[in-house]
């Protein structure tokens, strides 16, 4: 019982890229973000931030053809919040990037691709409207990094205190094989 290899991969690398992308962050005002001392940090994070965005696309159209495997039963009140901040995390995983893009095109700055080079604004330039997302996107980013934060701890909250296998759903097989094993060593145990 467990997400399969794919989703897996999925779920960790888009975990790490987040997670990359926000210690990326540059954060502060349009002068700031866009001084030529911060150049390659901002390539960075821009290039991370649209990664997430393009790999949260695949994961969703990976979800319509792989749909979730059924999870160990908990209470039906968890299911709903888990469900509920699921959808907010792919929520947030999409419009934190798209604030970025359009608010730096409003702005009129390009959207730095690493070495692929950048795109030109689309958008007719519009400076209040982009401070006003690019403010928004470093909410949208914090709000991610928290909402994650609690994700991270209801999982370990399931692992450790109710014990079940819902932590155990979303590692690779071989980890809940060793997992499982050292539980019903340890149930032994005499206390």
């Amino acid at each position: 019982m467990g997400y399969g290899p794919v989703a897996i991969a999925f779920h960790w690398i888009t975990a790490l890229l987040v997670l990359a992308a926000y210690f990326m962050g540059l954060g502060g005002s349009e002068q700031q973000v866009y001084a030529p001392a911060n150049d390659f940090k901002r390539a960075v994070h821009e290039t991370l931030g649209l990664s997430v965005f393009v790999l949260t696309l695949v994961r969703l159209g990976w979800k319509l053809v792989a749909p979730s495997p059924q999870l160990p039963p908990i209470a039906p009140w968890m299911n709903r919040i888990s469900k509920f901040v699921q959808w907010l995390l792919y929520l947030l995983l999409i419009a934190t990037p798209l604030t970025a893009i359009f608010g730096a095109w409003f702005e009129g700055h390009p959207l730095t691709l690493g070495i692929l080079g950048s795109v030109p604004p689309l958008t007719a330039k519009s400076p209040d409207l982009g401070h006003r997302l690019a403010e928004l996107h470093t909410d949208l980013g914090e709000a991610i990094v928290w909402l994650a934060g609690l994700h991270a701890a209801a999982a370990l909250f399931h692992h450790f205190y109710l014990r079940d296998d819902v932590l155990l759903s979303i590692l690779p097989a071989s980890w809940r094989g060793a997992v499982r094993s050292r539980r019903a060593r340890d149930s032994c145990l005499p206390t």
